[in-house]
């Protein structure tokens, strides 16, 4: 499916390394339901509830059917006898449904922070209502204390996890990952195909950004660069790929702008799987969002994906990524410079075919040594093995990808 893929990609390791899996999710595409139906996926016992999602609701539809599917699924996880609750948050109410069943059963639970709710919503100003920000603050303590560990998905927010309070050494940090063997074999007639059919390709660079077209991700920001580029470098082109609530309003601003389908074009999103091949004709990936501190401790799939393809990276915000690239030479960072800047900084480094060459070795290698999706699910095997054993443990003794993101610079 289109979207992050982490707890298939997760849950298939633990279900090959011998542990029973169920997954509790729901279904987004087929309308609202009360049936619960049942599919095995690369032996995952996945129970689905239909319910109505996009990235096109706004804020107050989306907190609904986040109440809805907290409700429906703390009886369903009630319901399935096991050894351990792991809850993975956003949204934040799914703290809900994992406390409500590790309180039935008896059985400890670890929770995982993909983001930093509320801080985010509040910093975007969704959550404005003063009483709803204390129970939104309220409902994230209430989750980390009767979380046996916490799962962070980078150091940023695993210094927002002990700002709430919860103790330092029971935070495991273990970001996003890379996808290394989906990325490394990708045939080369579909390659081929891929190019074909974006006859405007030509023989130019190609920058590329597959995600959300969301309020937090600022697409907006790539018009803005194509304007700029077509007066100083016109040959490279930009795609972006996606869905989401700014889709439209991107889609008409690159119009207005005079860039649409001249230096920058726009594509409906696609599958996960396709994602390896529009990535290979792409001479550079990117990662956006908007420039607020709370924003710079994603872990966004989309930067672990373009390492996996080895790209360089564009981004455009501060923090820990921004590091991780430069203290590499993986990619660019144009957070802080004006438009015009970050327009001349591309067309430099897209023009320069060594420097692509050096920074795609480069971000590959940032793949393989800190990101592998293999390595990752190891350690996030072993907190949850020991959080069922109930050892008393620091967690740092066990999540060496931390040390690491703190010291990304002995890669090189």
């Amino acid at each position: 499916m289109s979207g992050g893929t982490r707890s298939y990609e997760m849950a298939r390791r633990l279900v090959a390394k011998g542990h029973e899996v169920h997954m509790i999710t729901s279904w987004r595409d087929g309308g609202d339901g009360n049936d619960w139906f049942l599919t095995e996926e690369a032996g995952i016992q996945v129970h689905w509830l239909p319910i109505a999602y996009s990235n096109h609701m706004n804020f107050g539809q989306r907190i609904k059917a986040f109440l809805r599917f907290a409700l429906a699924s703390s009886r369903k996880a009630a319901s399935i006898k096991a050894d351990l609750i792991f809850a993975t948050s956003t949204p934040l109410t799914i703290a809900i449904p994992g406390v409500y069943a590790s309180k039935r059963q008896r059985i400890p639970m670890v929770f995982e922070v993909r983001d930093l709710w509320p801080e985010i919503p509040i910093a975007m100003g969704a959550l404005k209502n003063p009483i709803l920000r204390f129970t939104a603050q309220r409902l994230e303590r209430w989750a980390y204390r009767n979380a046996r560990a916490v799962v962070a998905l980078s150091p940023g927010m695993k210094a927002g996890v002990v700002r709430a309070g919860y103790p330092r050494g029971q935070i495991a940090v273990i970001p996003n990952s890379s996808d290394i063997d989906i990325f490394s074999d990708v045939d080369g007639g579909l390659i081929d195909h891929v190019r074909c059919e974006r006859g405007w390709l030509g023989d130019g660079p190609l920058l590329i950004y597959t995600g959300t077209f969301g309020l937090i991700n600022g697409v907006g920001y790539m018009v803005n660069l194509a304007q700029h580029l077509l007066d100083i470098a016109p040959e490279i082109r930009i795609l972006l790929v996606g869905d989401g609530v700014e889709y439209q309003k991107v889609l008409a601003d690159a119009d207005n702008a005079g860039v649409l389908n001249r230096n920058l074009f726009i594509e409906q999103q696609v599958p996960k799987r396709d994602i390896p091949a529009l990535l290979s004709i792409a001479d550079m990936a990117s990662s956006l969002v908007i420039d607020k501190p709370e924003m710079r401790a994603n872990s966004a799939n989309k930067f672990f994906d373009s390492l996996a393809a080895g790209k360089p990276i564009m981004i455009n915000y501060g923090g820990w990524q921004a590091d991780l690239l430069e203290s590499n030479d993986a990619g660019v960072v144009t957070w802080q410079m004006d438009i015009k800047e970050a327009a001349e900084m591309l067309a430099k480094t897209l023009g320069d075919k060594d420097w692509l060459a050096k920074a795609g070795v480069s971000s590959r290698r940032l793949a393989e040594q800190l990101f592998s999706r293999d390595q990752l699910a190891s350690q996030l095997e072993e907190v949850l093995v020991r959080a069922v054993e109930g050892n008393q443990w620091m967690v740092s003794e066990i999540a060496p990808g931390e040390y690491a993101l703190a010291n990304v610079d002995e890669t090189k």
